[in-house]
This record gives C-alpha cells, sequence and structure tokens, in this order.
C-alpha cells in the first residue's frame, strides 16, 4: 500500500488558493495587490472605499487614521476589510511601542526598557502589544525593530532590542513569539540600520562595510527572527557599497541575500518609498520609477506615505502595471510578487482559521 502524502500546511493551502487568485487576476489587479497604499483621515467609509477602489494589496495606519478610542479604530478597519466574504487587505501599523507609538492606549515597553531585560520580558510585551492589534483589527505589524543597536546606529538605536547582534537576536525572536498569535510579524529595516550612521528619512546612510562582516554583526537578529516565524521583512534605505550601489530597498542583490541565504520565504515589503524622495538624488525623484524597481529587484510591496495624496498608489500600481505590460518588469516577478501578498491576505481573512491549523495569527 503506497503511504499517505503528508497533510498540507496551512501556508501551502494559502499559497495554492493565491495562486488560482492571481491566475484570474489581471495585470493591472496583480500591480495594485503589491501596492501598500495610505490616505490621511478617520472616516471609516473613504478610507474602505479608498482601499475597494484602488484594489490595493494593503493600507498602513499612520497617526492621523487612529482616533480616540479603540471601538473608534475598529470601526476604521472593519471598513478597510470591506463587505464580509471579501479578501480584506493587509492593515498595518507602525507599533513598536515607546517612540514610535501609534495607538495612545499602548503604554508598554519597547525598544531601551527591553534592551535592559531579558527577552521574556520582549516576548511578553509584545504579546500584549499584539493583542491590542488584534482587538482593534489591525493584522501586519511593522514593530519589531531588528537593527542592531550600535554606537553609530544614530535615530535608530532607542527603538532597537539589543546593542549587539547576540542581544538583539534573542529579543527579536521572543518579540515574534509574543505577537505571532495575534498579527503579523514584520522584522525591519534589512540589512540593518547598526551598520551605518545617518536618518533614512532625509537621505541614505552609507556604509562600505562588508558582507562578512555584516553576516556576523547585523544578520543575526533578522535570522532569528524569520526562524521565530515572521511573516515579514522590511527593506531598509540603506546603502551598502560592498554589495550595491543602489539601497537595499531597491536592491536585487540584498532580496537575493534575503532569499538565499537567510531563507526567507514570507512577503518582502519596502519602507517608506516617499523617504527617498528626500534624499536629494535625483535617480530616486520618481516615485513610480522606485516602486517598478523595488518590485523588480524582489519586493513583494511598494509602500509609500511620506508626499504621497489620494491619487498615489495608484499611479504606483499603474506604472508597475505599464512596466510588466512593457517588459521592463518580468512579468513572472510581478505574479510571484501578487501570489506572496495574497496568500498572507488568505490567512489574514480567517478563511484558513480552525481546528485543523490550530490558533493562527490575523
Amino acid at each position: 500500500m503506497a503511504a499517505e502524502a503528508p497533510a498540507a500546511s496551512r501556508q501551502e493551502v494559502a499559497s495554492a488558493i493565491a495562486g488560482a487568485i492571481v491566475d484570474d487576476m489581471t495585470t493591472a489587479e496583480r500591480a495594485s495587490a503589491v501596492v501598500m497604499g495610505h490616505v490621511g483621515g478617520t472616516d471609516p467609509d473613504a478610507l474602505g472605499a479608498y482601499v475597494r477602489e484602488g484594489r490595493l494589496g494593503g493600507f498602513i495606519l499612520m497617526g492621523s487614521n487612529v482616533p480616540k478610542t479603540p471601538d473608534e479604530l475598529r470601526r476604521i478597519t472593519d471598513a478597510l476589510d470591506g463587505p464580509t466574504g471579501t479578501l480584506p487587505p493587509l492593515v498595518a501599523v507602525d507599533e513598536e511601542g515607546g517612540v514610535v507609538t501609534r495607538l495612545p492606549w499602548d503604554d508598554g515597553p519597547a525598544g531601551t526598557q527591553l534592551q535592559r531585560q531579558d527577552p521574556d520580558a520582549s516576548r511578553a510585551a509584545f504579546d500584549a502589544r499584539g493583542g491590542l492589534l488584534e482587538d482593534a483589527g489591525i493584522s501586519v505589524n511593522f514593530g519589531i525593530v531588528a537593527d542592531v543597536g550600535t554606537r553609530t546606529s544614530g535615530f535608530i538605536r532607542p527603538r532597537t532590542l539589543g546593542g549587539d547582534a547576540p542581544a538583539a537576536a534573542e529579543r527579536v525572536a521572543a518579540a515574534v513569539a509574543g505577537e505571532r498569535p495575534h498579527v503579523f510579524s514584520t522584522l525591519k529595516h534589512f540589512p540593518g540600520h547598526g551598520a551605518a550612521a545617518g536618518d533614512s528619512h532625509s537621505a541614505i546612510p552609507e556604509t562600505a562595510m562588508s558582507v562578512e562582516e555584516w553576516r556576523a554583526d547585523h544578520a543575526p537578529p533578522f535570522e532569528s527572527g524569520i526562524e521565530a516565524g515572521a511573516e515579514l521583512v522590511m527593506t531598509g534605505h540603506l546603502r551598502f557599497t560592498a554589495v550595491d550601489d543602489a539601497p537595499a530597498s531597491l536592491s536585487p542583490e540584498w532580496y537575493a541575500i534575503l532569499r538565499d541565504d537567510l531563507r526567507f520565504e514570507g512577503v518582502a515589503i519596502t519602507d517608506d518609498l516617499g523617504m527617498l524622495l528626500s534624499s536629494g538624488e535625483d535617480r530616486y525623484a520618481d516615485p513610480v520609477r522606485n516602486a517598478v524597481d523595488a518590485i523588480a529587484a524582489g519586493a513583494d510591496m511598494a509602500l509609500m506615505v511620506a508626499g504621497s495624496d489620494a491619487g498615489t498608489a495608484g499611479e504606483l500600481a499603474d506604472g508597475i502595471a505599464a512596466a510588466a505590460e512593457a517588459g521592463d518588469l518580468p512579468p513572472q516577478r510581478l505574479e510571484e510578487a501578487a501570489t506572496r501578498v495574497v496568500a498572507l491576505r488568505v490567512l489574514a481573512s480567517g478563511l484558513l482559521d480552525g481546528d485543523a491549523f490550530g490558533a493562527q495569527p490575523g
């Protein structure tokens, strides 16, 4: 008698469903699916219409979207999710705690406080934080800072979970373990702000650090977070000249390292592409070009907040679709990106929740 094939995992089922959904999408729909947009305001109807009409793959809640109470926020996220039976977008927020807090009712420890405590404190903090986000209807947290808080790390240092690679790695893994039962976890900002001085909100921090030194001193927190099950990695606007002249968010070499060396299989999303506009470098002055280059390089989602308005996400999607139609962006790369994003949305929908797969986030 032939042995029975092992049962498919929840991720495998989600990927299969996503593949079927993406097969039926037009190029324009696939392009919209890989864009995470943003507009300000707290009107649930307006925000829901923005996502549905744009067919966007995700929406990031910023401070301007967060009302005074959890109940009011839940009305917004319900509107973003859309009607029952439809595939919800990824609803994300930057909720690190401490210095970066969007939800005013999150008073839990983060960053500097957790650096001084054992890893169990990080797990507990992100378990509680994830619970707040789950209750609010948020499916993705851009909240786990996997950068190493070195002396040269500048503005990011108070937000990190450790001042050296081993300490950061332990606490990053613990934070993922705490958060994952509630929301999808994101590690940021790959390959690590701790390697280069400067603030990527206004420039592109640069370092000549070798890949070998990076692997020893900055890769471990990302590796530990990936091993702990983080579903997303956010790529930073950081230039490692020993690897590529392009910032990591637009670098095929860094996406290859993320996939091939760190074995990451989830969704790679860029940091806010609007930040590149403030770098002063002419080659990054076109946000549509940046979005196309990011997806072509290996990103699965293009995120833009700074400098965007109600039409920006649609412009990014149109540019990505046009590049795919023209062959400047390989159609199979767009298909791969859309499938990864849609698979995460399938998981977020609750379609695969239940006893067969156990308790899961989203």
